[in-house]
């Protein structure tokens, strides 16, 4: 299959496979890390618009970019319309180039508050919102939501329709309602549905394991770009066609590269709690894996994990060939 750039507004994205935006993990670093592997397009954790209106620090460091990383978008997330298109001019002024809002987040603190996936209930408030969006940015506005808030009320494509009609440039679906959460089949007809009933660019997300998977969404949706979550988590070379075989070797320089990233970008002290939630990621499912990530959370400071991973990937390198024979195929 033939892969073609996407256009996203004035943005265009060579590989139209995408880092989808995950509280907790794509920070700068990891973000970094994604677009070294091949991502075409990387997304920010959400950012909360009453957080980046009232100027509160923990919103403002979530906004760190690099040149490097572009071209990056920033997640908002909201439910109030005033308050979204004030979040969305601030963050205008920030060197990025696409705003996305989230319309998808399950989680019940978000929904709470009538934000995230809780708007496909009320797509008359979620289109108010997308235009004050639109309206108050100069960049173009992405939207990413389910297909539906549970299999009794799928409206992605009604919810498609209104989010082009308000402005968006793009639309991202992932084929799961919120009553699924992460769990059970993607449905990808859903994102068949929806290509077929608007002229905006339409990017999938959904059970994507693999760079093959990825290409099999597009190829049966018809979609335009591919949105990639939870499967680039220790695996950020998914983004690429011609990555090399998941080997003990490969994972350790990958993460010799994420801590080089993080010691770089991240303020000490907060470095370990950054890398945690990835660092055992690298190793599941490979053999000894088990015990290395037992290491890697037993580990007291930031320079005594680059140590070790530095101790482990040096004896990886002296090892004979059969390192290099070792054709994990990433079953996990």
């Amino acid at each position: 299959m033939k892969i073609t750039p996407l256009k996203i507004g004035t943005v265009t994205i060579e590989n139209p496979f995408i880092l989808a935006p995950l509280a907790g993990f794509t920070d700068l670093p990891f973000r970094l890390l994604c677009r070294e592997n091949g991502a075409g397009l990387v997304y920010s954790e959400m950012i909360s618009c009453h957080g980046l209106t009232y100027n509160q620090q923990k919103t403002i460091d979530m906004l760190q970019t690099d040149e490097n990383e572009r071209p990056v978008a920033m997640q908002l997330f909201g439910s109030e319309p005033d308050i979204m298109g004030n979040a969305a001019k601030i963050l205008s002024k920030y060197p990025i180039d696409i705003i996305d809002i989230n319309m998808g987040c399950p989680v019940k603190k978000v929904i709470k508050r009538g934000a995230g996936s809780a708007l496909m209930k009320t797509p008359e408030l979620a289109g108010q919102i997308i235009r004050q969006v639109v309206e108050n940015c100069n960049k173009p506005v992405t939207v990413k939501f389910r297909s539906g808030w549970n299999h009794q009320s799928i409206n992605a494509c009604q919810f498609a329709q209104m989010a082009e009609e308000a402005g968006a440039s793009a639309v991202i679906i992932h084929a799961r309602t919120w009553s699924d959460g992460f769990s059970g089949k993607a449905d990808w007809d859903i994102i068949r549905q929806v290509k077929e009933n608007v002229a905006i660019p339409v990017i999938g997300n959904g059970d994507i394991h693999s760079y093959e998977t990825a290409l099999a969404l597009m190829h049966e949706t018809g979609c335009d770009g591919v949105m990639i979550g939870r499967a680039s988590l220790g695996r950020p070379w998914i983004f690429h066609a011609d990555s090399p075989p998941a080997t003990s070797r490969l994972r350790l320089a990958t993460l010799h590269r994420h801590l080089q990233l993080i010691s770089r970008y991240t303020r000490q002290g907060w470095a370990l709690g950054k890398i945690r939630n990835h660092a055992g990621r690298y190793f599941k499912g490979m053999p000894h894996g088990a015990s290395i990530r037992s290491r890697i959370y037993q580990v007291k400071t930031f320079s005594e994990l680059q140590s070790m991973v530095d101790g482990l990937l040096h004896e990886s390198l002296t090892q004979e060939p059969e390192e290099q024979r070792e054709q994990q195929t990433d079953k996990n």
